[in-house]
């Protein structure tokens, strides 16, 4: 027992108290005399272009296009040509702590898995090539303050585990992921599954989803829980978005623009069987995707969610964003005539936000929110509005993070109130 407790204290020393490395990206060790394959990124580099790589300032390298980038970077790597070859992943003869201490993962702008290596597992038989699993664990203590009240509480941000794979033809992909948090509206095994889908890669620039995925109504509120840059994500996103349904989904993605086209059931957490059908597309524009970064990244885009459930509903948005080096700022605003988030309403609603981040250093990160939202337009002086300030510092990229946040919500029907956050994040 004294042996188990001094390993769990020495785990802890390592990834609390180790000094900023300075290193590649974490997958770039993996395959690399390998070619590129053509439709799911991988990060393999051959002598030259990894000689041409460290040349390149560690910002650009960690700076997403879209939210196909970050959505679908859990597949990358998946991919072993050398069907003959021993699992890719091979763990050298030495224990998990120093493995985990030797793991260099910087990208913050992607997940990454700290026992990606260790729970990733290559079959010679059958019609699986791949599978990775992985858990995601986020959790927050709370201070709330409104007048003369004053309460704290921990709630989980997200409480996960799932799988993803590939078969052995290579143009197919699989994911399944389970939730553990409960949830609003829903009982708790209509909330167990969000992921369960397959993906097709075969055509050039696009995925072609099926089953229960991620549904893109809004920029962040098509976003993965993983890489939000604040704990709570604005009142929009979690309003209108941050879904999933059932359906077919068609992703494309080029250097000037990339879009998602779907076609899902308009039912929400398995609690209905096709109540409806609804349409969800989102289409970005990039500007700057021709010049490798050296003038920043612009995102300018926009979307709609429409559909039935019981009743009609429709959603639409733009968004902007723009990213320089270490700084980021960003603008989306959404309108609703009706919706079809984590519950149904009739409400017509707004709402918008603007982000501004700046890097302090490659694990350090400062960054603030304004959130306005008006929830019901029929009924005057019901707006709400959010100031937010944070830090987020990343131990071991989003897999070791640590979170700070500080909300003040300033309401025109209830009392304002004060909030501050402190959050933890582990992807393993």
């Amino acid at each position: 027992m004294i042996s188990f407790l001094r390993k769990i204290a020495i785990l802890i020393l390592i990834l609390f108290f180790n000094q900023p490395t300075i290193a590649i990206e974490e997958q770039l060790d993996n395959d690399r005399s390998h070619k590129k394959f053509e439709i799911i990124e991988l990060d393999i580099l051959d002598d030259e272009e990894k000689k041409k790589d460290n040349k390149t300032d560690w910002i650009q390298k960690d700076t997403p296009k879209d939210n196909t980038d970050t959505e679908f970077s859990i597949f990358d790597n998946l991919i072993d040509y050398d069907k003959d070859s021993d699992h890719p992943f091979k763990i050298e003869n030495e224990s998990l702590f120093g493995r985990i201490y030797k793991k260099d993962i910087e990208r913050t702008s992607i997940p990454s898995f700290l026992l990606k290596d260790e729970l990733t597992f290559k079959y010679k038989k059958g019609p699986i090539d791949k599978v990775q699993f992985y858990g995601a664990y986020q959790g927050n203590i709370n201070f709330n303050f409104m007048d003369s009240d004053y309460d704290t509480g921990y709630d989980f941000g997200f409480m996960e585990a799932g799988l993803i794979g590939d078969l052995k033809d290579k143009h197919i992909n699989f994911k399944f992921q389970f939730n553990f948090k409960e949830g609003e509206n829903r009982t708790y095994l209509q909330g167990l599954i969000t992921d369960a889908y397959f993906m097709n890669t075969m055509i050039p620039h696009h995925k072609i989803i099926v089953g229960n995925s991620r549904n893109q109504v809004g920029f962040e509120g098509g976003m993965s829980s993983y890489i939000l840059p604040f704990v709570v994500r604005s009142q929009i996103s979690r309003t209108f978005g941050n879904t999933r349904a059932l359906g077919v989904r068609v992703v494309g993605n080029y250097d000037l623009v990339d879009y998602s086209l779907a076609f899902n059931s308009s039912d929400r957490f398995f609690q209905d069987f096709f109540p409806g059908t609804e349409f969800t597309g989102w289409l970005n524009f990039k500007p700057l995707g021709k010049t490798d970064g050296r003038y920043g990244e612009a995102v300018i885009g926009g979307g709609i969610n429409a559909g039935r459930n019981n009743t009609d509903y429709m959603v639409s948005g733009a968004y902007a964003s723009y990213r320089y080096k270490k700084f980021m700022a960003n603008f989306e605003y959404s309108y609703a005539d009706g919706y079809n988030g984590t519950y149904i309403s009739t409400n017509k609603a707004e709402g918008f936000y603007t982000t501004l981040i700046y890097r302090l250093t490659k694990k350090l990160h400062v960054l603030a929110r304004y959130d306005w939202f008006d929830p019901n337009k029929n009924i005057a002086h019901d707006n709400r509005q959010e100031y937010s300030i944070g830090l987020n510092y990343f131990i071991k990229g989003q897999a070791v993070r640590l979170i700070l946040n500080y909300i003040f919500c300033n309401n025109d029907n209830i009392e304002d109130s004060h909030r501050i956050l402190l959050g933890t994040q582990f992807l393993l």
